[in-house]
């Protein structure tokens, strides 16, 4: 039975991939764009298979560990995470780590949204394998690949069967002030949503039952708990309101060009666009397989426990957000707050207690990891965003700059107060600083 005590266990993740990579010296001609290849395969997988972005955190980081266990079972480079097994060099890498993804993104799609949409996820899957393992030449390498890579596969599933992903919801919304009920999207939705009954918003709560989901690598769910958003009555409270008003509105005549692309150009799910930007310095690099897998699957664990640690926090004080707070700014009980009945946010806003933002305690977490990864926090690099706002490149010179623009555009979005974007980034930096310092560490015989 797998237990998460807090000490040294295995994770993974691989890395989505636009840029192949040569690999000289690893065995059966194994290339790191198979590690890359499978990361956006697995993004592609999960959302054609109705997963969010909640859900595909827990997906990715499950299939990226998979895929660095299993390459460390073939030559143990760094510590597995949860397989382990002796050293089974004869093993073709490609059909190992095909054969680790494949099971994981097939058992899990399932899970979550509507059977037509598991078509489309599993044809996704089953398309990718068979090119996977076409590559590789037929004979016993390639069979005892696949093997362990079902083996790796099957550790991590059954290890995460009983996690608490699937508990059943139970949560109501509340109606004081400063608590969280649900809210509609601006009109019309940003961005675009076909389904009318599902553009107007006013959705329940996602997922509150994540807030106990074991974690990948934190001890428990609330080990880092946030001490809580500021008091309606607070000066920073007054702060955080009237910025987010003045900005983050859908007709705002304070928010500039820049601010209104870099709302757009974080919208995307943060496993998706820290996963790619992972990707993008360490192709830069030219690094294996196995420091592409390691890279990826601690990005990838941190993100999911950001997702697991801030449902806890956030479900913990079910705080408000900006959309209802301005319209109802009336009701705080504070005399410097202005309601505006009819203010609507940039951006959709998402069916969450706004403390703290996830999405910046995803980018605090990945930022960290990265910057220890890499040695060091000042390394530029450019990035291209996916869906929804999909092509918008922006460049960074270092990982705590894009942590820090990613948690703003939350409020130029109007979908955060600015506390819950600081505090989640504190939160997610000390997910990060503490997995990358127990976990997947270099292997020593």
């Amino acid at each position: 039975m797998f237990q998460n005590s807090g000490r040294r266990t295995k994770v993974t993740i691989s890395v989505l991939g636009m840029v192949a990579l040569a690999c000289l010296g690893m065995p059966h001609g194994a290339a790191a764009d198979e590690v890359f290849d499978w990361n956006v395969t697995g993004f592609e997988a999960a959302v054609a298979g109705g997963q969010n972005t909640i859900q595909v955190s827990r997906t990715i980081a499950m299939m990226q560990i998979s895929v660095h266990d299993v390459l460390n079972a073939i030559d143990r480079r760094y510590e597995p995470y949860l397989y382990v097994t002796k050293n089974e060099s004869t093993a073709a890498t490609g059909a190992a780590i095909a054969a680790a993804a494949r099971d994981v993104l097939v058992a899990v799609t399932p899970s979550w949204g509507k059977p037509e949409q598991h078509v489309k996820a599993l044809a996704i899957v089953d398309s990718a394998y068979a090119a996977a393992l076409a590559k590789v030449p037929d004979g016993l390498p390639k069979d005892h690949g696949i093997a362990l890579g079902r083996a790796a596969a099957a550790t991590m599933l059954a290890a995460r069967k009983a996690d608490g992903s699937d508990t059943p919801a139970q949560y109501a919304p509340a109606t004081a002030p400063g608590q969280w009920r649900p809210h509609p999207n601006p009109v019309p939705a940003n961005p675009p949503i076909a389904d009318p009954a599902l553009a107007a918003g006013n959705w329940p709560a996602v997922l509150p039952q994540w807030a106990g989901v074991r974690p990948f690598t934190m001890a428990t769910q609330w080990q880092f708990r946030l001490s809580g958003p500021p008091a309606l009555a607070s000066s920073q409270y007054t702060r955080d309101y009237e910025e987010v008003m003045r900005i983050g509105g859908k007709n705002s005549v304070a928010r500039t060009a820049d601010q209104s692309e870099i709302a757009r150009y974080w919208y995307e799910g943060s496993p998706q666009g820290w996963s790619r930007i992972a990707r993008v310095v360490a192709a830069e690099r030219g690094f294996d397989p196995w420091d592409n897998a390691r890279l990826l699957a601690l990005v990838n664990a941190v993100i999911a426990d950001g997702y697991i640690a801030g449902a806890d926090t956030r479900y913990f004080y079910n705080f408000w957000r900006p959309l209802t707070a301005i319209r109802a700014g009336d009701t705080d009980g504070n005399d410097a707050t202005t309601a505006d009945r009819e203010w609507e946010s940039f951006l959709n806003t998402p069916a969450l207690p706004d403390y703290p933002s996830t999405h910046s305690v995803a980018g605090g977490a990945a930022s960290a990891v990265l910057a220890r990864f890499f040695s060091s926090d000042k390394v530029a690099f450019t990035m291209t965003s996916g869906p929804p706002f999909a092509g918008i490149t922006r460049s960074f010179s270092s990982f705590s700059q894009a942590a820090q623009e990613n948690a703003d555009s939350r409020v130029y979005a109007g979908i955060h107060f600015r506390s819950a974007c600081q505090d989640g980034i504190k939160l997610g930096e000390q997910i990060g600083r503490r997995a990358f310092a127990q976990y997947l560490l270099p292997y020593r015989d």
